[in-house]
């Protein structure tokens, strides 16, 4: 049997014996890499090859014409009569927009995924505006569940507002700056929601004892001038245990608090290591012990209360609060700041306006969002190519805020209720800035026993 040629100089490179070249069993394997070399490469490239088909196939159903994308203004009313738990209420029905893949053939050979929607609170030029964003199949179920909350709203159909700037932002006219939004902790605990913004009782129909969030929001959104626009952007996706198990993780951290929590043995392993993990810990067990289990069960029998008993309030809070959250409705969310402005007009201090609206939602036991470091437009060490580098990132912004995607990472759990202090519809008396168009007359349907002409 003689040695396939084609291998002979890789052979040399590997310094292999001349003396191998000549034993029957050493060409037989080399002439079988030589041979099937390339069979391997399925097997490497399959991670990257069926994510970049997943990807293609949720791509071509996005963009297939029955999931058309609109763009709803919502105008509201000079006063807003209605309690906050009105848009809770909305979002609890908005929730039926749920329709998750049936199983793993829809996802991989259909590319089916959750359809989201994006709420979104734009100045445009010094004037405020609410918009929302979904799918046309979508309309009819949105203005349904909003008009039955808030029958004096309107809703038209609009133009994309993206569209007023110049596309290729940044520009040699245009500059921006933006960030996404994160938790400061694990996304089961919550943010501080709108019933802690109330004076006396939540569902308080008097506006003038409604401490709204979004009052600051909107004077800042009237400040700005001629060639200034603020963008936020929330995206909110109904999902499930089944997507996103937050019961169960909601519960770890209940656990975490009570001191009763016990990590699995091979936390922090990698998946595909974790058979060989299991056995090794297995193996140590039986044969060594635990040398500590006479102690921990000493110290058990010397707890004479139980960890319950034991607790802060403000521990008790933070359970209460949990526990709260998880018993909602929940949707995948990410909350995204931008800021657009021509070059002679672009102000830097509004940077700090991102901030200081998530700060409203912090709560130093429970939890908060911050500027997510990795969308910041800005650049960290090393000072490498930076403007090339803050360029793609800004560029980055802009594409995901104009075709309103997640980042990659970018997303956490809310419930409805932290939605809704995030969204909503402030009449004048919370947030009396007079830059919002607000509707003068209360538009009613004419009687149902009007005759009318065939």
């Amino acid at each position: 049997m003689a040695l396939n040629p084609s291998i002979i100089p890789v052979l040399h490179l590997l310094a292999v014996p001349q003396a191998l070249f000549s034993d029957p069993y050493f060409v037989l394997v080399a002439n079988f890499i030589a041979q099937f070399w390339w069979v391997i490469f399925p097997f490497v490239l399959y991670g990257l090859l069926r994510f970049a088909f997943v990807q293609y196939m949720e791509t071509a159903w996005l963009l297939h014409p029955d999931r058309k994308r609109i763009l709803l203004e919502v105008r509201i009313p000079q006063r807003v009569t209605r309690p906050l738990r009105a848009m809770e209420n909305f979002f609890n029905a908005y929730w039926a927009s749920y329709d998750a893949p049936k199983d793993w053939r829809t996802t991989f050979f259909e590319g089916k995924v959750i359809v989201g929607t994006s709420f979104e609170m734009a100045s445009l030029e010094g004037v405020p505006h609410f918009y929302i964003r979904t799918v046309a199949s979508n309309r009819q179920l949105l203005e349904g569940a909003l008009y039955a909350q808030y029958p004096d709203l309107e809703i038209v159909e609009v133009p994309d507002y993206v569209l007023a700037v110049p596309q290729d932002i940044p520009n040699k006219g245009w500059d921006l700056w933006g960030c996404d939004f994160m938790p400061l902790k694990p996304d089961p605990l919550p943010i501080k929601t709108y019933e802690a913004f109330f004076e006396e009782k939540v569902d308080i129909v008097e506006e003038g004892k409604r401490l709204d969030p979004l009052a600051s929001v909107l004077e800042q959104f009237a400040k700005i001038g001629k060639g200034e626009y603020i963008w936020i952007q929330l995206n909110a996706v109904p999902i499930s245990p089944a997507e996103n198990d937050y019961i169960a993780r909601g519960k770890i951290e209940i656990d975490k608090i009570l001191k009763r929590y016990k990590p699995p043995k091979n936390e922090g392993i990698p998946s595909f290591l974790s058979f060989f993990a299991d056995f090794f810990i297995e193996i140590e067990d039986k044969l060594f012990g635990d040398p500590f289990k006479w102690a921990v069960k000493s110290e058990q029998t010397q707890e004479l209360f139980p960890q319950e008993m034991k607790m802060t309030p403000g521990e008790r809070d933070r359970i209460a609060a949990i526990e709260k959250k998880i018993s909602k409705v929940c949707y995948w969310s990410g909350l995204r700041f931008v800021y657009i402005a021509r070059r002679d007009v672009f102000f830097g201090g509004i940077k700090a306006f991102g901030g200081s609206y998530t700060s409203q939602f912090t709560t130093q036991n429970l939890n908060g969002l911050k500027p997510w470091s990795p969308t910041i437009t800005k650049i960290q060490s090393p000072d490498l190519f930076t403007g090339r580098r803050l360029f793609v990132k800004k560029r980055d912004l802009f594409q995901r805020y104009k075709d309103r995607d997640f980042s990659p990472g970018g997303k956490f759990v809310m419930n409805v209720e932290e939605l809704t202090t995030l969204y909503h519809f402030p009449g004048i008396d919370v947030a009396p800035s007079a830059a919002l168009n607000r509707i003068e007359i209360k538009k009613v349907p004419p009687p149902i026993t009007l005759p009318v002409e065939d």
